[in-house]
């Protein structure tokens, strides 16, 4: 056998002889990482044992063959429940047979715990197969009876050795694989160590097979990097069917799963959940949640209708400005988009007439909810205006709208939606664009005042 080095791109994974700065195959810069590779015969009896491990597989199922596509079925895909509805949501409406679903979160927001409470339910009537490499497994036993899961159909394995994995799965022959992590595990016939490029490219290739194969539901636990996204390469994601992200702070009790890609549904929806000890529990009304404890006629703060999916959800945000000490004044978002919080600053500045460019500024999403759509520009410029002016709003005042550089306040999607939900909570006005006046006048108990320009509702509200 012969060694060679090569540069593999952590984000496309293609190889390359040499380093170079920029990936000439994705275009990323400094993504090249330096790994060895066995070149030649592997060792006959790690042959053996992979071979005879796959050939076990492929008795569990039929060889796949190619079809007409006359003759390919375009009927909705059977979904198995996953006993929390709003997992199911996410999904897009339950978990499909022989998907890959990865899921990536921060360490300890509760990935394994919500995974064990799925198992719980789908091992019901469902044979499960749990390979764990980061946990003895003394420890998913305690958690197991922690929250209350004790299923004969479960059965745990610890394991990072992929040949050894293969193996169990032809012998046990599960409906639902649970893979924790996926950057723990390692197939011995690569040289680089679990957890590089290789590996990772490897192991998720090998698990793709597997259950796209043999029609096996197989959860991936992915660790998360400090920027935010899943560790390893990013053909992992490519590769799987689901991306899911665990979204939320440890020192809070609420958890936010995002599908960030999704292949049998939506990728815009989100699950709301609360951590106790029992696990986690649905939030089934999460505006409520989101408004619990909001302090009443206080300045800088207002209320937005956002949309995640096909789902409203009322939030709060919060903004704060002092006089800065220093000579450039602080700015800081959590929950927003920096970039597009300036934008408002400016478009106050400019078009307003507020002198808050002197001032350290922070804009907060309450809950720990994260906005990305333009409709949230609205609300974000009412509670900055309210902070400079020290006036608070209306308590039952919510606000939606996108706000241009001119000042203008522009339409925004599923606007009756948001209406609709802002009504349902008590709120008795709602500052909106310029809609059909008709549908204005559809509700009853909530007062909807449309407006064009902001100067014009900052002279109305203030």
């Amino acid at each position: 056998m012969k060694s060679k080095t090569v540069f593999v791109c952590s984000e496309c994974g293609n190889e390359f002889p040499k380093w170079m700065g920029k990936c000439t195959a994705c275009g990323s810069w400094n993504t090249l990482v330096e790994e060895t590779v066995i070149t030649g015969k592997t060792d006959s009896a790690k042959s053996g044992a992979r071979s005879s491990a796959i050939a076990g597989l492929r008795g569990m199922g039929d060889d796949a063959a190619p079809k007409s596509l006359s003759d390919i079925s375009t009927e909705e895909e059977p979904r198995c429940q996953t006993g929390l509805k709003e997992f199911d949501r996410v999904l897009g409406g339950g978990l499909v047979p022989g998907s890959l679903v990865l899921l990536g979160g921060d360490p300890g927001i509760g990935k394994s715990t919500i995974l064990l409470q799925v198992c719980s339910h789908i091992g019901r009537d469902k044979k499960i197969l749990y390979v764990s490499g980061e946990e003895s497994p003394r420890q998913i036993k305690l958690r197991a009876d922690r929250l209350g899961v004790d299923s004969g159909n479960i059965k745990i394995y610890c394991e990072t050795n992929t040949e050894n994995i293969l193996e169990h799965i032809s012998r046990e022959k599960p409906e639902m694989l649970v893979v924790d992590s996926v950057q723990t595990m390692f197939n011995p016939n690569l040289t680089p160590a679990p957890g590089s490029v290789s590996q990772i490219r490897d192991v998720a290739a090998m698990l793709m097979r597997v259950a796209k194969t043999h029609n096996i539901a197989t959860f991936l636990v992915g660790h998360v990097t400090k920027e935010g996204s899943i560790a390893g390469p990013k053909i992992l994601e490519h590769i799987v069917d689901c991306v899911l992200y665990f979204e939320g702070d440890q020192n809070r009790a609420y958890r936010i799963i995002r599908a960030i890609k999704n292949r049998f549904g939506s990728t815009n929806e989100i699950g709301v959940f609360e951590m106790s000890e029992r696990g986690l529990s649905e939030v089934s009304n999460p505006s409520s949640a989101m408004l619990a404890g909001r302090p009443e006629g206080v300045p800088g703060s207002c209320i937005v209708c956002t949309m995640e999916g096909t789902r409203p959800i009322l939030a709060e945000i919060q903004a704060l400005a002092a006089p800065t000490a220093f000579g450039n004044p602080r700015r800081m978002t959590t929950g927003v988009d920096f970039n597009r919080a300036m934008m408002l600053l400016a478009v106050l500045e400019k078009r307003a007439g507020l002198h808050i460019s002197s001032y350290d500024t922070y804009i907060n999403v309450v809950g720990g909810l994260k906005m990305t759509e333009p409709a949230a520009d609205l609300a974000i410029v009412l509670a900055l205006a309210s902070v400079f002016k020290n006036r608070p709003l209306p308590d039952d005042l919510a606000a939606v709208g996108e706000v241009g550089l001119t000042g203008e306040i522009r339409s925004c999607s599923f606007i009756e939606s948001r209406i609709s939900e802002a009504e349902k909570l008590g709120f008795k006005t709602i500052i909106v664009p310029r809609i059909d006046a008709s549908a204005a006048k559809r509700y009853n108990n909530i007062k909807v005042c449309q407006y064009s320009n902001i100067l014009q509702i900052l002279k109305s509200v203030f």
